[in-house]
């Protein structure tokens, strides 16, 4: 990404190998930067921005809305799946899945292909972010069992294959973050998997779903470690705001449902028990201290990145869904 800022002309350039998203405030520049490149290599001017890389874009009143929709559908076509009854959820709730309990694959090239176009998929189907995240830690030896369930993620897909995220054209442009962990989740190794989502007003900008490279010994700990990941993104998301002409002066809301957690943030004084997470803590707390972020407790129904830590039943699912702001503008009204 390029900006470019003279007065009270303001240019942004997003380039990604030969394909480029030129926008800004000065049309008459823009109208220059247009001719130039041409000048010295042969570019296509497509137009108002209607698909890029595979992700579809369309305007209202509304607002902006991305979804990939044809790139979903080429998904399920390849997998001969057009035509199969949809699911609700993307993976079954409350399963656990293990990398033992069914023959290995024969050919493992197609899940690992499957897998990796379902990663990308992830830009605008962030409720699927968990699925793809549990399912892509078999790549090395998949089995029967592992194929299943990523089939059974394509029949979710099927159900609204041009669903995405609606960016609002009003609202506070105020940074909020919600950030969960679902404590010794992973069933071989106990390690806990953690997730975050970030809205700049009520549009989902950025999330997260990971599964920790070490044991917690608590929740607590396992919160404040991702606590600490999550307030680094809240960081740089305030620099790319900067870079793009928006400001941000009040502090970004943080929301946590383990209040041991919120009270270790809150404490500047650490004890024997937190040594080993005293480097998070000091993130977290400085960050409070300096008036960038402050810190809220979330009821745990509330919670909605735990979306992104666990397989969560039908209702709960589509509930968080819509606080997401996940749309489908397929749906006939």
């Amino acid at each position: 990404m390029f900006t470019h800022k003279r007065g009270q002309s303001f240019i942004i350039i997003l380039l990604y190998v030969d394909d480029m998203i030129l926008t800004g405030n000065d049309d008459p520049t823009i109208r220059d930067l247009e001719h130039f490149p041409g000048n010295c290599f042969k570019i296509k001017d497509l137009g108002p921005l209607k698909y890029f890389l595979g992700v579809e874009i369309a305007r209202s009143k509304s607002g902006i809305s991305f979804c990939q929709r044809k790139y979903t559908l080429d998904i399920l076509k390849d997998a001969g799946l057009l035509g199969a009854k949809p699911e609700k959820i993307p993976i079954e709730a409350n399963l656990a899945l293990m990398p033992t309990g069914s023959d290995p694959l024969k050919d493992p090239t197609s899940y690992r292909r499957l897998i990796g176009r379902l990663i990308y998929l992830t830009i605008t189907r962030p409720e699927i972010t968990y699925a793809i995240n549990t399912l892509s830690q078999f790549m090395h030896e998949p089995q029967k069992h592992h194929f299943a369930t990523a089939r059974g993620l394509l029949h979710y897909l099927k159900g609204a294959p041009g669903q995405g995220l609606l960016f609002p054209s009003n609202g506070p442009l105020h940074l909020t973050a919600y950030c969960d962990a679902d404590w010794t989740r992973c069933p071989f190794t106990r390690r806990s998997v953690t997730g975050y989502c970030i809205f700049l007003s009520r549009s989902l900008i950025s999330w997260k779903s990971k599964k920790h490279v070490t044991v917690s010994r608590s929740s607590a700990e396992a919160e404040c470690r991702f606590m600490a990941a999550t307030t680094c993104e809240l960081t740089w998301l305030r620099y790319l705001l900067n870079d793009l002409q928006v400001s941000h002066n009040q502090p970004a809301t943080l929301f946590c449902d383990n209040q041991a957690t919120l009270y270790i943030a809150a404490n500047s004084v650490y004890h024997e028990r937190t040594k080993h997470i005293e480097l998070d803590c000091h993130t977290v707390c400085e960050k409070i201290h300096n008036g960038e972020i402050r810190t809220a407790h979330v009821q745990t129904k509330h919670q909605v990145a735990d979306i992104f830590t666990k397989p969560l039943p039908a209702p709960l699912f589509q509930s968080h869904l819509h606080k997401l702001g996940v749309i489908d503008i397929h749906t006939p009204t």
